[in-house]
């Protein structure tokens, strides 16, 4: 039995995912449930693309996401079952597919069409729910919607590279439950553009001149714990999403704030790279 993944801006006070649970459950009582996060913000597209492209890949060939964000249907906003890169993505058609994966084509998308045979105030519940037991039962897309020929297509934030290939612009597209600052500079751009020459990250109040593999990379273990520059070290890493990320060691928003807060950098603002 396939599993079924969770995606939504649904938090965690509400009843809204563990009705959605509770659905899935009443049809298929064996299946699997996975919830990827419920935590995303609100109708946060691009957040919740981020999340899902760094997730769904870690998942069997054959499983099924639903994702519940901005899912009100509308004429302006069609329901969708999608097949990409051999996972079923069930989703509303506003872009996030198109930002989860810019490099594939998916195989296949229907426009669902079960509406008429469901009586609905709550698609993610009443429809997805519907789609994805259908899909788990080894049922095709053809039988829940039509096939169409493309999705609707964002473009999201994307990095500018200067002509003189000296300077990347890039911008945040995502924090973190740390509070870390995630850029859409990635490495492959950067090896690209840098070519081994020095540089300086800059974002609105801080610079580095190092990226670090990992955290711990930027604590020099070699000296007393008494002597180390650990929690609350400014840093910039590769994360393991291969992005380039502002972090601070150890930070904790509640307690003595974030690289978020403390660098001054929410979503969409400018982070560049200078090369030398």
């Amino acid at each position: 039995m396939p599993i079924i993944t969770l995606t939504t801006d649904f938090g965690e006070k509400d009843h809204f995912a563990g009705a959605v649970k509770g659905a899935i459950y009443n049809e298929l009582e064996s299946i699997k449930i996975v919830d990827i996060s419920h935590s995303v913000s609100p109708f946060h597209i691009t957040e919740a693309a981020y999340i899902i492209q760094n997730a769904y890949r870690s998942f069997p060939k054959g499983t099924i996401h639903i994702i519940g964000i901005d899912s009100e249907l509308t004429p302006e906003n069609k329901h969708i079952a999608v097949l990409l890169d051999e996972h079923y993505f069930i989703c509303a058609d506003n872009g996030i597919v198109s930002l989860i994966t810019q490099e594939m084509k998916p195989k296949k998308i229907v426009e669902i069409n079960i509406h008429d045979r469901v009586i609905s105030d709550f698609p993610v519940l009443d429809v997805f729910v519907k789609v994805a037991c259908h899909l788990a039962r080894g049922g095709t897309l053809e039988v829940v919607g039509k096939e169409i020929p493309e999705i609707k297509k964002l473009k999201g934030l994307t990095p500018v590279v200067q002509e003189k290939q000296q300077q990347i612009i890039g911008n945040v597209i995502y924090i973190d439950n740390y509070g870390n600052v995630v850029t859409n500079i990635s490495k492959k751009l950067f090896e690209a553009v840098g070519k081994g020459n020095p540089f300086v990250v800059s974002g609105r109040n801080v610079k580095f001149k190092k990226i670090f593999a990992k955290y711990s990379d930027a604590i020099d273990f070699s000296l007393p714990p008494d002597k180390r520059e650990e929690d609350g070290k400014k840093l910039a890493i590769w994360n393991a999403s291969g992005y380039l990320e502002l972090a601070v060691y150890k930070s904790n928003p509640q307690t003595v704030g974030s690289a978020s807060t403390l660098f001054g950098l929410y979503y969409r603002d400018t982070v560049t790279v200078n090369f030398e």
